[in-house]
């Protein structure tokens, strides 16, 4: 027993040395983490240097991390946004799947001599992209809330549910062939129904039970639950004969909504993290490096084939789409390879005698070699081939699917300082911005923003601005400025407006749009430079504060009496009320200004 027991935690620290050792080594040299992992286990496993002899073990258990993964991404999906990209979902899903399903049969069957039946079956599984290396691609480059990282989880999410349909052609496949005893295809649906309408059920008792639980403030037991949910749905709709990962998604899209949501997923993402390196080890594990040495060229070459036959399917039916170039491409890249779903299909076709063994190990190692090719084929896109696309000249809106009390827009040199002082004395405000390079930049300092325009009305309405208690718009335009203004005004008449401004014309234009507060961009940044310049020379520190608040509050006043004034069909200089006002104020401010100069200071 002890034994035993010393071998597991062998075999435990052998994963995980190899792991530190060498992922960071991949990631450091550009390849991803992905292939680390694979690489990592491609050298321990059974077919490297032996060091770990059960990768099969190892899937089973890491399949988890995929099965987590899924869950986390469905606690970003409400199941309003869900249902909005249900075309997604069904119509680009089936028309990639189909497209490519049809190219890689013919390949099978035309250029690699497999029977019409074999070729069918080993389409129908790489057809069926990897979800753990996909998502963790999207992941990595910050990539799963755009819209076309959404495009791909939509497709993903359709192939999740072709799982039930697959096995019931399997098990027709084998009836032909009079070798199967399975459930009927009705029975198998009706399964699958009543699975999916239990977790609907179940889902309603969700937010109560974490309500109940939070209130013991045992944060043991928040993050056992969250585990029993995940774990939970991934069993019930295996047993209903779906996937485990679509089970954990549908969990997810349930708690999406809960004000837990963020609490659960801190308390999976360790799991998932772990989990999912583990599965990407032990897939590079399974690879049988004997088998590919005896038929090297047949093997890479099926590789080589019926990932370019799957790639130029996405690609048509992204150009199809309306997907610009650049996206078609990438989705072609990125989905190219097979998932892990094949090693099931393969295995429950050939243990119903649909294909022999020997095809089945066969298509294994395809689909392995696939998933340690696809990053090595991703870097290589990224380094030679994209950089020579034309570049899009218009991309969407991000999808925002948190509403937040505060919304900010524009996050440059001013927008900046606002939010950290929004979030330093703890509030949180949805950004936007329309600089894709520093929504980029934002999420590698861990500030979440999307990318859009913010003067059309949609995009206001998807922030949340009917329910916003707050606006404060940053941008350095002027025509877009007031028009978000005016529009915000609209939608909510409630709502606080703060606005930069960025002259007392545009204070003007602010103001008619329906702002409540304007700041003038370089006001209080001239207004320094002017208590400076009074220090300079020679006036006291005591009255150069008290002549600048002066100034301040006389300047405010002005303005207010020259918005009133205010008339877009006069030029800057014409307007003649505003004229009087200004002379008036001056001179007022003057007298007043001269009067604590003449004024002694006070002792401190």
């Amino acid at each position: 027993m002890a034994a035993e027991s010393a071998n597991q935690l062998v075999s435990v620290v052998t994963l995980l040395t190899a792991a530190v050792l060498i992922v960071p080594l991949f990631k450091r040299l550009g390849l991803g983490s992905v292939l680390g992992y694979l690489a990592a286990g491609l050298v321990i496993g059974p077919f490297g240097f032996g060091l770990s002899n059960d990768p099969q073990a190892i899937l089973h258990i890491a399949e988890l991390g995929v099965v987590m993964f899924l869950f986390i991404i469905g606690l970003e999906m409400k199941p309003s946004h869900l249902w909005s990209l249900r075309k997604q979902i069904f119509g680009l899903g089936s028309l990639q799947v189909f497209a490519s399903g049809v190219l890689i049969t013919l390949v099978g069957y035309y250029l690699l001599n497999f029977s019409f039946q074999t070729a069918f079956i080993i389409a129908s599984g790489f057809v069926l992209t990897s979800t753990a290396i996909v998502v963790q691609i999207l992941t990595e480059r910050g990539d799963i809330g755009s819209p076309r990282g959404q495009r791909m989880i939509s497709v993903l999410l359709f192939e999740d549910l072709l799982i039930v349909p697959l096995f019931a052609i399997v098990t027709f496949l084998s009836s032909v062939e009079g070798a199967s005893d399975a459930e009927p295809i009705w029975q198998q649906i009706l399964i699958a129904m009543g699975g999916i309408g239990i977790l609907l059920l179940s889902g309603r008792y969700l937010n109560p039970l974490f309500r109940i639980l939070a209130s013991t403030k045992l944060r043991e037991m928040m993050t056992a639950a969250a585990l029993l949910v995940v774990l939970g749905s991934a069993l019930l709709m295996e047993a209903s004969g779906l996937s485990t990962a679509m089970g954990a998604f549908m969990a997810g899209v349930l708690l999406s909504e809960s004000s837990f949501r963020h609490q659960l997923e801190a308390d999976i993402e360790p799991f998932r993290g772990l989990l999912l390196g583990l599965f990407f080890l032990g897939v590079g594990m399974s690879l049988d490096l004997s088998l590919v040495m005896k038929n090297f060229r047949f093997i890479i070459m099926s590789v080589l084939l019926l990932m370019l036959a799957n790639a130029i399917g996405i690609f048509m039916i992204g150009r199809l789409t309306r997907a610009s170039l650049t996206d078609a491409f990438d989705r072609a890249v990125v989905m190219a390879l097979g998932g892990e779903f094949a090693f099931v299909l393969y295995s429950a076709a050939a243990s119903q005698r649909v294909i022999t063994r020997t095809e089945q190990a066969n298509g294994v190692a395809i689909v392995v070699i696939s998933m340690l090719l696809s990053p090595v084929f991703i870097l290589v896109y990224k380094k030679l081939i994209e950089p020579r696309l034309p570049k899009k000249s218009t991309r969407p809106d991000d999808y925002i699917e948190e509403q937040k009390p505060i919304i900010l827009i524009g996050f440059g040199r001013f927008g900046q300082i606002v939010h950290d002082l929004i979030i330093m004395t703890g509030h949180h405000a949805t950004v936007i911005d329309l600089d894709e390079s520093m929504i980029a930049g934002m999420k590698r300092f861990g500030v979440k923003g999307y990318y859009g325009n913010a003067t059309r009305p949609e995009l206001l309405q998807i922030a949340g601005i009917e329910q916003a208690k707050l606006l404060i718009v940053a941008i350095d335009d002027q025509e877009k400025s007031t028009r978000i203004v005016k529009l915000a005004r609209k939608f909510n008449p409630n709502l606080t407006i703060i606005a930069r401004a960025f002259d007392r014309i545009h204070v003007y234009q602010l103001q008619k749009a329906g702002a409540n507060k304007e700041v003038r961009e370089t006001f209080e940044s001239a207004l320094q430079a002017g208590k400076f310049a009074l220090s300079t020379l020679g006036i006291s520190q005591q009255k150069v504060e008290e002549i600048a608040k002066l100034y301040a509050r006389k300047d405010e006043q002005a303005v207010q009496l020259m918005a009133d004034a205010y008339d877009p069909k006069f030029g800057r200089f014409d307007n003649e009320e505003i004229r009087r006002i200004v002379l008036e104020q001056d001179q007022d401010l003057t007298r007043l200004i001269q009067e604590i100069l003449a004024c002694e200071d006070k002792p401190e």
